[in-house]
């Protein structure tokens, strides 16, 4: 059996803005994918936002209403503009579709794509894309936003306007940010960086 983390002890605060960093297949997107509810835990305890995630049996409603996901692909539907691409999980809520229309017109707004709601993604940039991706995780204003490399396939100056918005967002809102990144740069605009080697966190190792 391989063991992708090992003996794994971490604690988040809430606001806090922690950058997760290691060389490739150190465990960085699993624990991540554990944190956000994507996978489950073999063992141990895991509590997210005051969620047992080790005993929860609404997965689904725990992603919809506690946490939001960019990851390094946008994954936006490309046969929707990007304001139905940021309604979209908000389908199911007790929102109306008036307020999941008001609430995507407000989201586009904060990243600074107003004038794109009508625009599908192969009409927009990569960086553009990103942006929408970020309002759409926002949607269901969650206590907790996971990051998976979001700027990995962005150019440097699309880098720069995403990390921009990620500040942006935290002055306007109390959101926790667990952001997954290769890239040091990005790293280091954290609140706390971890380390992450051989699917255990330490301290920082030579060469990261």
């Amino acid at each position: 059996m391989v063991k992708a983390l090992d003996n794994l002890s971490l604690a988040i605060d809430a606001g806090e803005y922690v950058s997760v960093t290691g060389p490739s297949g150190c465990g960085k997107s699993t624990l991540m994918h554990l944190l956000a509810g994507l996978d489950r835990a073999d063992s141990g305890r895991l509590e997210v936002s005051g969620e047992d995630l080790m005993r929860m049996r609404d997965p689904n409603g725990f992603r919809r209403n506690r946490v939001g996901l960019v990851f390094q692909m946008h994954n936006l539907l490309p046969h929707l503009d990007a304001k139905s691409n940021v309604m979209v999980p908000m389908l199911g809520t007790q929102r109306s579709r008036r307020e999941r229309s008001a609430r995507a017109d407000e989201l586009l707004e904060q990243v600074g794509l107003a004038e794109f709601a009508h625009r599908r993604p192969p009409q927009m940039s990569g960086g553009e894309r990103q942006r929408v991706a970020i309002a759409r995780a926002l949607a269901n204003d969650p206590a907790v936003l996971f990051a998976d490399e979001p700027t990995g396939s962005l150019d440097s100056r699309s880098v720069e306007r995403v990390l921009e918005l990620i500040e942006e967002l935290r002055k306007q809102r109390p959101v926790t940010i667990v952001m997954v990144t290769h890239d040091k740069a990005v790293a280091n605009t954290a609140d706390r960086i971890i380390y992450m080697v051989d699917g255990r966190v330490v301290d920082q190792p030579v060469g990261l």
